[in-house]
């Protein structure tokens, strides 16, 4: 990273990288060696930059199409794109023995949304170390249901595969039907989610778990994040549980404990990972449209998922509580919110609302599908999700076009794409104010 000849900023550098990687994967999936009977190049750069944004999303089947070297492929992207290009040139930097310099650490802090440099290249190398880990000892986990049934090799590879798939929130499986194979198997339920719950909530949260003795020493995003997540997880398994209750597309013809086991899964899987063990192009409108609600929330920031992020999601929220009771400052947990963070949160759920709908309106002109499923399409891909109802095979080319854009998108942050684009403005000039009616 020789700064000398770098004429983009931080936030154009990232997409500018996250973009050659995309294509990289492109070129790498479009080889012969990669896929079994060929893939077009629109196939090949839709599932590239499904698994360089971690969304999970696929125009082809890829346990099928592509051979082991095209999963490998997939996987080093999915590796890339959840854990971060820039943490992996720290490591480069570390192994090589370089010092890291003042806009290497700018690149960091931009990458890992982080406000301050303090400390940004010791949470590059958490993130490595954490990462590395936590899929090792997944994949190990994993090993005990699929070795057995699959075999020493393939078997290991099949774990190793769906860890990183798992932690990195990227919900690509090499099953056709995702994991509705194992949609009561105790291993498969709980070692998966696990995988995505804590991918989802973030390194910074995971760094802070392990060095916090007690809950009230977390800081306050970890304590926003935590509670967040257990409450909205624990609503959604539920409501999904009465929704789809007597669906016989989903949970009716299941035992008791598979139902229960299934509603668990897809309650939490929405705001992160992408991987089901139901048939999602199955399931009711009103279980779609809450899907869609967790969907647009997302995971948490620093972490694999996409969405606007759920500390986003609880600003927001906060603050109109706030303004409805009369009061002035939002607190939580006995901490006050800065004007700037509310306003932030406030651009971040805005400009993504206007990019979901301008895609959704495009494809309801492009694409001869109902409604549902088009905007249910949209929203996965900007949650970096990957949930589908069926929509994506039968995308047509310039569908599969809006679809990556707004996997791109949900994976850097409509903010991230916003600077690329803006150039700064130092306002000279204050004017008058005054009142403009509202509500």
């Amino acid at each position: 990273m020789n700064t000398k000849y770098w004429t983009l900023n931080p936030a154009q550098l990232i997409v500018s990288v996250f973009a050659l990687c995309a294509l990289a994967g492109t070129v790498l999936l479009k080889l012969p060696i990669a896929t079994e009977k060929g893939v077009s190049w629109i196939d090949a750069a839709f599932i590239s930059t499904s698994a360089i944004t971690v969304t999970g999303l696929a125009s082809v089947d890829p346990g099928s199409t592509f051979t082991l070297f095209g999963e490998i492929v997939l996987m080093f992207l999915m590796q890339i794109g959840g854990i971060g290009v820039m943490c992996y040139a720290v490591l480069i930097y570390v192994l090589i023995g370089k010092r890291i310099k003042f806009k290497e650490r700018l690149l960091i802090q931009q990458a890992l949304n982080q406000n301050s440099l303090g400390g940004v290249i010791k949470l590059a190398r958490s993130v490595l170390i954490y990462s590395f880990v936590i899929e090792a000892a997944a994949a190990l986990l994993l090993s005990i249901r699929l070795v057995p049934e699959y075999g020493f090799g393939q078997g290991l590879y099949y774990s190793l595969f769906h860890s990183i798939s798992a932690f990195n929130n990227a919900g690509l499986a090499l099953w056709s039907d995702g994991l509705m194979g194992f949609v009561g198997d105790p291993v498969m339920n709980i070692v998966i989610t696990m995988l995505f719950i804590f991918g989802g909530l973030g390194f910074t949260v995971i760094a802070d778990l392990i060095y916090a003795k007690r809950f009230r020493q977390l800081s306050l995003h970890s304590k926003m994040m935590i509670t967040g997540t257990f409450v909205i997880n624990i609503v959604a398994m539920f409501v999904i549980f009465f929704l789809e209750y007597n669906n016989e597309g989903t949970l009716a013809p299941l035992s008791l404990w598979e139902k229960a086991a299934a509603s668990y899964f897809q309650g939490v899987s929405p705001r992160t990972a992408g991987f089901n063990t139901v048939d999602i192009s199955a399931i009711e409108d009103p279980t779609a449209f809450f899907m869609m609600m967790l969907m647009f929330i997302g995971a948490g920031s620093t972490s694999t998922g996409g969405g606007i992020k759920l500390t986003t999601f609880l600003i927001l929220l906060l603050a109109a509580i706030t303004f409805i009771r009369g009061k002035k400052d939002t607190v939580i947990f006995r901490k006050r919110l800065q004007e700037t963070t509310i306003m932030k949160a406030l651009a971040i759920a805005v400009t993504s609302l206007i990019f979901i709908c301008m895609a959704i309106f495009l494809l309801t002109i492009f694409e001869e599908r109902d409604f549902l499923p088009l905007a249910f399409e949209v929203i996965s891909a900007f949650g970096t999700v990957g949930l589908s109802m069926g929509v994506t095979p039968e995308l047509s080319v310039i569908g599969k076009l809006i679809i990556m854009f707004i996997m791109f998108l949900g994976n850097i942050g409509p903010l991230t794409l916003a600077y690329t684009l803006a150039k700064p403005d130092q306002q000279k000039i204050r004017y008058p104010q005054e009142d403009v009616l509202t509500g």
